[in-house]
């Protein structure tokens, strides 16, 4: 069976993909962010904040090179790759999230109030979206650094990374009928 595009499918059998999708994506949506509420942060401050982001690019770009292998040889290459970016964005997030929140813990001072898991989060995704609603700000010069980082990477994400997976999906569109496709 040779990849094909979701529209080729039947109607029953593209609702039953989208909606393995969707499951694969809120599974991984409530694993990562149950992690981040779970696994204890501690405090971390200047030369330990850049090991910690440095850890976490390595870990977004094992994923993405995980994922970016599974859409070449999924059944499904465009849904696939939609799934894969449902699962790196919240890793990606995740990442900054806890970045923050380790910075807060470690000073007061380092955000314009104390932040705990959830404000962590709801700062990161703005920050994200770019919506900035300025009831949290960077309070110090190495804060103001990771948010700048995480806004750089956040241009990255939009435009490198999916043009990287749509690119991998027309790869696994065009892949010969020899090399069979995972099963979604």
């Amino acid at each position: 069976m040779s990849p094909q595009r979701l529209s080729e499918l039947d109607h029953r059998r593209r609702q039953l993909a989208v909606l393995r999708a969707a499951l694969a994506v809120t599974v991984a949506w409530i694993l990562l962010v149950g992690a981040y509420y779970v696994v204890p942060i501690g405090a971390r401050s200047g030369a330990s904040v850049f090991v910690r982001l440095g850890i976490g690019v390595v870990l977004l770009g094992v994923v993405l090179a995980w994922q970016t292998g599974r859409i070449v040889r999924a059944a499904l290459p465009e849904l696939q790759a939609a799934q894969a970016l449902g699962v790196v964005l919240p890793l990606f997030l995740v990442v900054f999230a806890t970045i923050y929140l380790s910075m807060s813990h470690a000073s007061a001072s380092s955000f314009s109030q104390q932040l705990d898991h959830t404000r962590a989060l709801y700062f990161t995704i703005t920050v994200f979206s770019t919506v900035g609603f300025g009831d949290i700000t960077p309070g110090t010069d190495l804060a103001r650094i990771m948010v700048s980082v995480q806004m750089l990477l956040d241009l990255v994400i939009i435009g490198v990374v999916v043009r990287l997976l749509l690119n991998a999906a027309r790869v696994g569109l065009a892949r010969t009928e020899q090399d069979p496709p995972d099963q979604l």
